[in-house]
């Protein structure tokens, strides 16, 4: 089965285990947040399901959200202090991060050798890894003229001119 379809299936086994409702709301909301893909925040993830879906409002995403984490489709995330960012746990990847903190690029990246010293570090301290998260913060070389911060004002502005 694709991890897509994986994912689906956790979600409606999540939802009714749970004895709760299978709505069209939430499908149209799982839909637009696969689409997203990488890190999506509330409002980005509104934007796009209001574009198919105008009277579904950002309580109910905002609450989609934390169903789709509790079922494990969706990871939240919080990177340097900014708002809480989803992305899609469609499978057990594992990955870490690299963001900048001038223009708020993510970068996923996955480095055998980071994985294995963990795992040393943690054995010299008497612990079997279970899981970790890994954020690295830095900045874009070219902080002025940061060919990502353009991508994403590129992207803003898309999302606006759909909007009108």
């Amino acid at each position: 089965m694709d991890p897509i379809a994986l994912a689906r299936r956790k979600l409606h086994d999540f939802i009714a285990q749970n004895g709760l409702k299978h709505t069209r709301q939430r499908e149209v909301i799982f839909d637009a947040f696969l689409e997203a893909g990488g890190h999506v925040s509330v409002e980005d993830l509104l934007r796009r399901v209001q574009e198919t879906a105008p009277g579904i409002g950002a309580a109910t995403v905002y609450r989609t959200l934390k169903l789709f984490t509790e079922a494990g489709v969706a990871h939240e995330r919080h990177f340097h202090e900014g708002q809480s960012l989803y992305e899609a746990a469609v499978d057990d990847e594992h990955h870490d991060h690299l963001i900048c903190l001038d223009c708020g690029a993510i970068f996923e990246f996955e480095d055998p050798t980071i994985e294995a010293r963990q795992a040393e570090v943690a054995s010299r301290h008497g612990l079997r890894l279970q899981s970790h998260r890994h954020e690295i913060y830095g900045r874009c070389r070219v902080a002025r003229d940061c060919p990502h911060r353009a991508q994403r004002e590129a992207g803003r502005a898309a999302d606006a001119a759909r909007r009108e």
